[in-house]
């Protein structure tokens, strides 16, 4: 059960949390340094205001209210409020609630679906292996290898390149790593229906859907959520 903070680092959390929601990164980058210096803890900013703000981002987005500049200025928020949290949070001993490898697929060098994903899937603490762009199939499955990850995402925007993520999914399954990982794309040319023909766990547009998806996974695997 999470722990009631006391009334001065609820109102601070708050409006951090209020900041990441009206995508105000001023704001944002301010509270959160007073907030660090207040004492209040780093893993109470992550969970208790920023990621709570993003949920608030993918709501908006969802009814039409935010559109992907909302989206992208409010992954830029979080990035640059977890660049300031990163050096506490080795003192705050916060476990990763899991490892997540994600690139987008070869021959596809777009990365903002990708970027935007990336930094929504930090917000709640999730451990992400960014591969980059033009990612080959072989340095995704060396990747799930190197680092243990629990779920692989793949990207693309491209009709042309979507058919490179089968060839991933063919490829984990030959090295024997399918039933270690589960597996996520996106992207504007794929659907339901494609993600079902090449076999992954799940396919969406929404990086909001995607990363609850990707919690919902590691609390099924783990039984909690830190």
């Amino acid at each position: 059960m999470d722990e009631v903070p006391h009334v001065g680092e609820e109102d601070v959390l708050n409006r951090i949390r209020d900041c990441v929601a009206n995508v105000d990164s001023d704001g944002a980058d301010r509270l959160v340094r007073e907030a660090l210096h207040d004492g209040v803890s780093p893993a109470d900013i992550i969970t208790k205001a920023i990621s709570r703000g993003t949920e608030i981002v993918g709501k908006k987005f969802e009814v039409g209210q935010y559109f992907l500049t909302e989206l992208v200025l409010a992954g830029e928020i979080v990035e640059k409020t977890l660049a300031i949290l990163t050096p506490h949070l080795g003192q705050a001993n916060i476990k990763p609630k899991g490892k997540i490898v994600i690139g987008t697929v070869e021959g596809d060098i777009h990365d903002i679906g990708k970027n935007i994903v990336v930094m929504f899937l930090k917000s709640p603490g999730f451990d992400v292996v960014d591969l980059g762009v033009d990612v080959p199939k072989e340095d995704f499955v060396n990747a799930i290898n190197k680092h243990k990850a629990d779920i692989v995402a793949m990207s693309t925007l491209m009709t042309l390149t979507a058919p490179a993520m089968g060839e991933v999914v063919r490829r984990v399954k030959e090295v024997g790593l399918r039933e270690a990982v589960k597996i996520i794309i996106g992207g504007a040319p794929i659907t339901r229906e494609f993600g079902a023909l090449i076999g992954v766990d799940y396919q969406t547009n929404d990086p909001i859907k995607g990363v609850e998806r990707c919690l919902g996974w590691v609390k099924a695997k783990t039984g909690v959520i830190q």
